[in-house]
């Protein structure tokens, strides 16, 4: 039968093996037994309910996005784009023209860049992520309780935050030297994500072609196939070449950045921005993994 023993309590059933005849008046019979028996362990239950820790779970933000750019990496390669030996030939030195199976590919390519674009949008987010968790956990107490010091640590520019990591956080062996190759790398990163992003008309990024004019007559410096001036012109704005070192450009830069820790500090953090899933204990401001994965 059903018993609500605590109030705490969805559900807790009892289940009885053997051969033993049970129906609904004995389940009724029980349950009342049971909450009448309450009274002789109300002190005992009190100490248990004060001493209960109470967990809230969140969603750690970082894996999320670190998880959402390595699924859509895993749909991206399932595409396998092979542009090298795809590309349509130019009409006047193809012995034949293209067959319709080229709209397959140039399906194949439009979702391919589309999946392009919603990773290297997100990469420098998971980096920022990345460095807004960090924070969250190790930044020093005078500035976390104090609301608008906490607010203003976390509303710096993104270099501003790294560059002062190891001023508003605890844990840190050395400062942050933004001068990096792998710090430098990501600010590049970052104003390339802006300029896609927000579609910023930049020509020397944008342009593909340059052609002159006689009256109505082009002149083209260099004829292109249909190939590059379609789906090569795409693949150019949306830099599915500079992909893979994006990656590893991002990489690099949190991997700077745990390196600058503490050792205990590092596999500390190392251990909880592996998960997706955390608990928070208000009480003691303790962060901790609940549950296996």
């Amino acid at each position: 039968g059903d018993l609500h023993v605590l109030g705490m309590n969805f559900r807790t059933e009892l289940w009885v093996s053997g051969d033993l005849d049970i129906n609904q008046a004995d389940s009724e019979a029980f349950a009342a037994a049971v909450k009448a028996d309450f009274a002789n362990y109300g002190q005992k239950m009190s100490v248990v309910r004060s001493s209960l820790e109470n967990w809230t779970e969140f969603v750690n933000p970082y894996q999320r996005i670190r998880h959402s750019v390595e699924k859509l990496l895993l749909d991206l390669k399932a595409l396998d784009l092979k542009q090298e030996t795809e590309a349509i030939p130019d009409i006047t030195s193809a012995e034949e023209l293209p067959s319709d199976n080229w709209e397959g590919v140039f399906t194949r390519y439009s979702k391919g860049l589309g999946f392009c674009f919603g990773i290297r949008s997100m990469l420098p987010v998971m980096a920022e992520a990345y460095v807004n968790f960090v924070m969250f956990l190790l930044m020093r107490p005078e500035l976390k309780t104090d609301d608008r010091l906490r607010e203003n640590a976390i509303r710096q520019p993104i270099d501003v935050r790294v560059k002062s990591l190891h001023m508003t956080c605890l844990g840190f062996e050395h400062p942050i030297d933004y001068s990096t190759p792998a710090c430098k790398a990501y600010h590049t990163l970052v104003n390339e994500r802006n300029d896609l992003l927000h579609g910023n008309v930049v020509l020397d990024k944008l342009r593909f072609n340059e052609v002159y004019f006689h009256g109505k007559v082009p002149v083209f410096k260099k004829y292109r196939t249909m190939w590059e001036r379609s789906v090569g012109v795409e693949i150019e704005a949306v830099g599915l070449h500079r992909l893979q070192n994006e990656v590893g450009t991002v990489n690099a830069f949190i991997e700077y950045l745990t390196k600058c820790m503490k050792p205990q500090v590092r596999e500390h953090i190392d251990r909880l921005s592996d998960k997706r899933d955390l608990g928070w204990n208000q009480k003691t401001a303790r962060v901790g993994v609940l549950f296996p994965d």
